[in-house]
Protein backbone atom coordinates (compact mmCIF):
# COMPACT_ATOMS: atom_id res chain seq x y z
CA UNK A 1 0.00 0.00 0.00
CA UNK A 2 2.68 2.27 -0.77
CA UNK A 3 2.77 4.82 -2.93
CA UNK A 4 5.93 5.78 -4.32
CA UNK A 5 8.47 8.10 -2.49
CA UNK A 6 9.47 11.87 -1.94
CA UNK A 7 8.33 13.55 -4.41
CA UNK A 8 5.23 11.49 -5.06
CA UNK A 9 2.83 11.96 -2.73
CA UNK A 10 0.67 9.03 -0.35
CA UNK A 11 -2.61 8.73 0.10
CA UNK A 12 -4.67 9.85 3.50
CA UNK A 13 -7.73 7.93 3.97
CA UNK A 14 -10.56 9.57 6.63
CA UNK A 15 -12.99 7.05 8.14
CA UNK A 16 -16.24 9.06 9.37
CA UNK A 17 -18.70 8.28 11.27
CA UNK A 18 -20.97 8.48 14.44
CA UNK A 19 -19.31 6.87 17.28
CA UNK A 20 -19.56 3.45 17.49
CA UNK A 21 -20.14 2.99 13.90
CA UNK A 22 -16.41 0.88 13.47
CA UNK A 23 -14.16 3.30 12.56
CA UNK A 24 -11.50 1.88 14.18
CA UNK A 25 -12.21 -1.54 14.23
CA UNK A 26 -11.96 -1.07 10.08
CA UNK A 27 -8.82 1.16 10.69
CA UNK A 28 -6.91 -1.57 13.12
CA UNK A 29 -7.76 -4.46 10.81
CA UNK A 30 -6.49 -2.73 7.03
CA UNK A 31 -3.31 -1.70 8.97
CA UNK A 32 -2.83 -5.19 10.22
CA UNK A 33 -3.55 -6.30 6.36
CA UNK A 34 -1.04 -3.58 5.45
CA UNK A 35 1.78 -5.11 8.04
CA UNK A 36 0.88 -8.56 7.03
CA UNK A 37 1.89 -7.58 3.20
CA UNK A 38 5.32 -6.33 4.32
CA UNK A 39 3.87 -3.25 3.45
CA UNK A 40 3.86 0.21 5.67
CA UNK A 41 0.89 2.55 6.71
CA UNK A 42 0.35 5.12 9.87
CA UNK A 43 -3.10 5.57 11.61
CA UNK A 44 -4.30 8.68 13.40
CA UNK A 45 -6.96 7.46 15.93
CA UNK A 46 -8.99 10.41 16.92
CA UNK A 47 -9.26 9.21 20.53
CA UNK A 48 -5.17 8.06 20.94
CA UNK A 49 -4.56 11.55 19.26
CA UNK A 50 -6.30 13.69 21.33
CA UNK A 51 -4.60 12.68 24.32
CA UNK A 52 -1.46 12.53 22.85
CA UNK A 53 -1.62 15.74 21.00
CA UNK A 54 -4.45 17.57 22.08
CA UNK A 55 -4.75 17.47 25.58
CA UNK A 56 -5.11 21.40 25.84
CA UNK A 57 -8.23 20.79 23.42
CA UNK A 58 -12.14 20.47 25.07
CA UNK A 59 -15.00 19.75 23.00
CA UNK A 60 -16.12 22.63 22.01
CA UNK A 61 -16.76 22.77 17.86
CA UNK A 62 -13.42 25.36 17.29
CA UNK A 63 -11.40 22.67 19.62
CA UNK A 64 -12.73 20.06 17.65
CA UNK A 65 -11.71 22.21 14.49
CA UNK A 66 -8.48 22.63 15.72
CA UNK A 67 -7.77 18.94 16.48
CA UNK A 68 -8.56 17.45 13.38
CA UNK A 69 -6.64 20.44 11.48
CA UNK A 70 -3.71 19.00 13.23
CA UNK A 71 -4.88 15.53 12.24
CA UNK A 72 -4.75 16.32 8.81
CA UNK A 73 -1.84 18.38 8.72
CA UNK A 74 0.25 15.46 10.92
CA UNK A 75 -1.50 13.12 7.70
CA UNK A 76 0.34 15.46 5.22
CA UNK A 77 3.67 15.89 6.14
CA UNK A 78 3.38 12.30 6.27
CA UNK A 79 1.90 11.82 2.55
CA UNK A 80 4.56 14.40 1.43
CA UNK A 81 7.16 11.31 1.95
CA UNK A 82 4.96 8.84 0.11
CA UNK A 83 3.18 7.47 3.28
CA UNK A 84 -0.42 6.40 3.57
CA UNK A 85 -2.08 7.39 6.38
CA UNK A 86 -5.27 6.08 7.65
CA UNK A 87 -7.39 9.00 9.80
CA UNK A 88 -10.00 7.12 12.24
CA UNK A 89 -12.00 10.13 13.32
CA UNK A 90 -16.15 11.42 13.95
CA UNK A 91 -15.32 14.46 11.85
CA UNK A 92 -18.83 15.48 11.69
CA UNK A 93 -18.96 18.95 9.48
CA UNK A 94 -18.52 18.82 6.35
CA UNK A 95 -16.56 21.88 6.19
CA UNK A 96 -13.52 20.58 8.42
CA UNK A 97 -13.52 17.09 5.78
CA UNK A 98 -12.76 19.43 3.06
CA UNK A 99 -9.90 21.00 4.99
CA UNK A 100 -8.57 17.42 5.81
CA UNK A 101 -8.97 16.50 1.84
CA UNK A 102 -7.07 20.07 0.89
CA UNK A 103 -4.23 19.12 2.83
CA UNK A 104 -3.95 15.84 1.62
CA UNK A 105 -4.99 16.97 -2.22
CA UNK A 106 -2.00 19.52 -1.61
CA UNK A 107 0.91 16.73 -1.35
CA UNK A 108 -0.70 13.47 -2.68
CA UNK A 109 -4.03 11.75 -2.99
CA UNK A 110 -7.40 11.47 -0.40
CA UNK A 111 -9.48 8.59 0.05
CA UNK A 112 -13.25 9.85 2.07
CA UNK A 113 -14.62 6.67 3.83
CA UNK A 114 -17.96 7.34 5.09
CA UNK A 115 -19.03 4.76 8.00
CA UNK A 116 -22.89 4.75 8.12
CA UNK A 117 -23.41 2.65 10.18
CA UNK A 118 -27.21 3.52 11.37
CA UNK A 119 -27.44 5.17 14.78
CA UNK A 120 -29.33 2.75 16.73
CA UNK A 121 -26.79 0.30 15.90
CA UNK A 122 -23.74 2.33 17.19
CA UNK A 123 -26.10 3.31 20.38
CA UNK A 124 -27.21 -0.23 21.28
CA UNK A 125 -23.28 -0.69 20.77
CA UNK A 126 -22.36 1.52 23.32
CA UNK A 127 -19.02 0.26 24.40
CA UNK A 128 -17.49 3.47 26.06
CA UNK A 129 -20.89 4.30 27.50
CA UNK A 130 -20.95 7.47 25.97
CA UNK A 131 -24.88 7.39 23.48
CA UNK A 132 -26.11 6.52 27.35
CA UNK A 133 -24.61 9.72 29.40
CA UNK A 134 -25.71 12.11 26.48
CA UNK A 135 -28.67 10.67 27.02
CA UNK A 136 -29.32 11.30 30.55
CA UNK A 137 -28.07 14.40 29.85
CA UNK A 138 -24.46 14.52 31.48
CA UNK A 139 -23.06 14.97 28.60
CA UNK A 140 -23.66 18.57 27.14
CA UNK A 141 -22.58 17.87 23.32
CA UNK A 142 -22.76 14.22 21.42
CA UNK A 143 -22.17 14.03 17.87
CA UNK A 144 -25.60 12.42 16.90
CA UNK A 145 -27.76 12.99 19.81
CA UNK A 146 -27.32 16.40 20.50
CA UNK A 147 -24.81 17.75 18.14
CA UNK A 148 -25.64 17.12 14.45
CA UNK A 149 -23.49 14.92 12.34
CA UNK A 150 -23.57 16.03 8.95
CA UNK A 151 -23.83 12.59 6.26
CA UNK A 152 -21.04 12.81 3.59
CA UNK A 153 -22.28 13.82 0.41
CA UNK A 154 -19.13 13.59 -1.58
CA UNK A 155 -17.73 9.99 0.33
CA UNK A 156 -15.34 8.05 -1.82
CA UNK A 157 -16.93 4.51 -0.36
CA UNK A 158 -19.28 4.27 2.39
CA UNK A 159 -19.76 0.98 3.86
CA UNK A 160 -22.18 0.48 6.88
CA UNK A 161 -20.98 -2.37 9.98
CA UNK A 162 -24.24 -3.25 10.69
CA UNK A 163 -24.37 -5.21 7.28
CA UNK A 164 -20.96 -5.40 6.17
CA UNK A 165 -18.64 -7.82 7.87
CA UNK A 166 -14.78 -6.24 8.82
CA UNK A 167 -13.15 -8.24 6.71
CA UNK A 168 -15.55 -7.25 3.39
CA UNK A 169 -14.68 -3.59 4.11
CA UNK A 170 -11.07 -3.57 4.10
CA UNK A 171 -11.14 -5.89 1.32
CA UNK A 172 -12.73 -3.14 -0.59
CA UNK A 173 -10.71 -0.39 1.21
CA UNK A 174 -7.72 -2.52 0.35
CA UNK A 175 -8.76 -2.70 -3.50
CA UNK A 176 -9.64 1.08 -3.58
CA UNK A 177 -6.08 1.89 -2.30
CA UNK A 178 -4.11 -0.38 -4.77
CA UNK A 179 -5.88 1.20 -7.78
CA UNK A 180 -5.67 5.14 -6.70
CA UNK A 181 -1.64 3.84 -5.54
CA UNK A 182 -1.10 2.57 -9.28
CA UNK A 183 -3.17 5.45 -10.98
CA UNK A 184 -0.82 7.42 -13.30
CA UNK A 185 0.65 10.72 -12.40
CA UNK A 186 2.25 12.42 -9.81
CA UNK A 187 0.57 15.59 -7.43
CA UNK A 188 1.99 18.43 -6.73
CA UNK A 189 4.08 18.57 -3.59
CA UNK A 190 4.43 21.73 -1.63
CA UNK A 191 8.19 22.77 -0.64
CA UNK A 192 9.01 21.02 2.48
CA UNK A 193 8.51 22.54 6.03
CA UNK A 194 5.92 24.43 4.37
CA UNK A 195 2.95 25.12 5.94
CA UNK A 196 0.06 24.15 4.02
CA UNK A 197 -2.24 26.26 1.59
CA UNK A 198 -5.54 25.69 3.82
CA UNK A 199 -3.82 26.55 6.80
CA UNK A 200 -2.41 30.12 5.94
CA UNK A 201 -4.41 33.08 6.90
Amino acid sequence: MSCGGPGRGGVTILLTGLSGAGKSTIAAALRQRAIADGRTISWLDGDAFRKVFSGDLGFKMQDRRLNLFRMGYIAAEIMRHGGVVIISAIAPYAADRRDIRALADAVGRFMLVYVATPLDVCEARDSKGLYARARSGSVATFTGISDPYESPDDADIVVNTAIQTTDEIVGLLAAYLDAMCLSSGSAGVEEEGSVPAALRG
